[in-house]
């Protein structure tokens, strides 16, 4: 089950907020005095609602996921417990979460490579469970945290549950800090405010996806897909450009839903965009792109590394190397992971030192050109087709344009304007326009209001129009 699913939006949703707020009646009417701020009805729903949304698409991996909480479990209590064998706990806590997530993503991929090179070894052919990678690096965190006191223990088995089962953020993120929501947990209210930003987020990130990515995926899936044979050039550059885009809606839109359905219900998720393209560097890049991965391993493995004080080349590298395996048990996640941390690490010694003495525009199209050409290493995991692409991307094809680019930029024009526009921090510089010309009071709230409502109810009209009939709305992210 994906957000972006008619069933999901007219069936689970309403099954779900009916459910949730008959709980919440029944935490402040039926329970005793002590217990009315209790959130426990509420809790257990969603948790409910969370296991049938996983177990959904595949329900033999709920029970992987149930496995990994419970492990994760007694691992946060023996570290809580004793600090003679909190350290024990931990290494088992996190060889046990490793060694799931090795087992069903890079065990096929290992023993592939060891019989390429002559070893022969059974290749088991596992299917990855969706957003194991996900779900595993909370885990982690929800470990380390708590070994460096930095979070509470959970001790209750349904609460620790709930913190990396919880629908919104199970299947591709963001990856919530569990520190960020703790005492949301068990103390979480839900103004208005919360519920209008929230539904207004969620609609935002459904048009993101529905509107955007959805239709930008066929421009790049009749470019990129296939054997590739003729390919022209500019059909590479726009099949390329189209996929840059749409991964960018696609991951960005699933995260808005993510982090307004939170909001609705009193949890607030860190934000996980903060407007890629825009960026004037690569290591700027990755400062606004999928922010929650790069601070975990920023704050789990490079600073415990040394970070900038001690090998930090190798460090870098590691961490991108890290980096690109996470993304997928594929060498062409590894070449991706190590061009970007070969860029990065250069950066640091060379333009970071001298870029404000170089105009913003260079700099921008420096960094567009070169994340482009990394989606494109991105895309591909077959070689032989990474090849032909770049091979007709640097001018190698027979011919440099033909009908179907024509026809890509035409008949999609108003949609390369839209998706250009909402790469930009268009909210931001609409809400700074409102506090310019309208100063706080009736009429500005009046107007803020109605726009958002006008917006919100488009947003929902147009995409439900466009996903009537669809055939294929993935998350690309679900499956890493």
């Amino acid at each position: 089950m994906v957000f972006s699913d008619l069933f999901f939006l007219f069936a689970f949703i309403p099954s779900f907020i009916i459910c949730y707020l008959l709980a919440s009646w029944i935490d402040h009417s039926l329970l005793s005095d002590a217990s009315k701020k209790s959130l426990q009805g509420r809790n257990l729903v969603l948790v409910f609602f969370s296991l049938i949304f996983y177990a959904w698409g595949e329900p033999v991996y709920v029970f992987l996921m149930l496995f990994c909480v419970f492990m994760n479990y007694l691992s946060g209590l023996g570290i809580a417990k004793s600090n003679k064998h909190r350290k024990t706990a931990l290494v088992m806590g996190l060889i046990g979460n490793l060694g799931i997530l090795a087992t069903f993503k890079y065990l096929g991929f290992l023993s592939q490579n060891l019989c390429d090179i002559g070893i022969n070894v059974p290749v088991p052919n596992i299917a990855l469970p969706i957003g194991i990678s996900f779900y595993t690096f909370q885990s982690i965190s929800y470990l380390i945290d708590v070994y460096r006191g930095q979070s509470p223990v959970q001790r209750r088995f349904i609460d620790l549950l709930l913190y990396i089962s919880m629908f919104p953020q199970l299947i591709a993120g963001p990856i919530v800090r569990y520190g960020t929501i703790a005492s949301e947990i068990h103390d979480r209210r839900v103004s208005a405010s919360d519920l209008s930003e929230g539904v207004f987020r969620f609609l935002i990130g459904l048009g993101k996806k529905v509107v955007l990515a959805n239709q930008l995926s066929e421009i790049s899936d009749q470019f990129l897909t296939g054997s590739l044979l003729g390919s022209s050039t500019a059909g590479s550059w726009i099949g390329i450009i189209a996929f840059t885009l749409q991964i960018y809606f696609d991951f960005s839109g699933y995260s808005d839903m993510a982090i307004g359905m939170g909001r609705c219900m009193g949890f607030h998720f860190n934000e996980n965009f903060k407007h890629p393209y825009c960026c004037n560097s690569i290591t700027d890049f990755w400062r606004r792109w999928h922010i929650s991965l790069g601070s975990f391993f920023r704050d789990y493995l490079y600073i415990p590394l040394g970070g900038n004080r001690r090998h930090q080349a190798f460090n870098i590298l590691l961490v991108w190397f890290l980096t690109g395996m996470w993304h997928g048990a594929s060498w062409n996640f590894i070449l991706w992971g190590l061009y970007f941390g070969v860029i990065v690490m250069l950066e640091k010694y060379t333009l970071l030192r001298i870029q404000k003495h170089i105009p913003s525009v260079l700099l921008h199209l420096y960094s567009i050109f070169l994340f482009v050409l990394g989606w494109g290493i991105f895309y591909f995991d077959d070689f032989t087709l990474m090849r032909k692409f770049f091979h007709s991307f640097w001018g190698g094809s027979e011919s440099f344009t033909d009908f179907y680019v024509e026809s890509a930029i035409f008949d999609y024009f108003w949609l390369w304007i839209a998706a250009i526009i909402f790469c930009m921090p268009i909210r931001e510089k609409l809400s700074d326009a409102y506090a310019h010309y309208f100063p706080a009071g009736t009429m500005k709230s009046v107007l803020e209001v109605t726009t958002k409502t006008l917006l919100s109810v488009a947003i929902l009209i147009l995409s439900v129009a466009l996903l009537v009939g669809a055939t294929n709305n993935p998350f690309i992210y679900t499956r890493f």
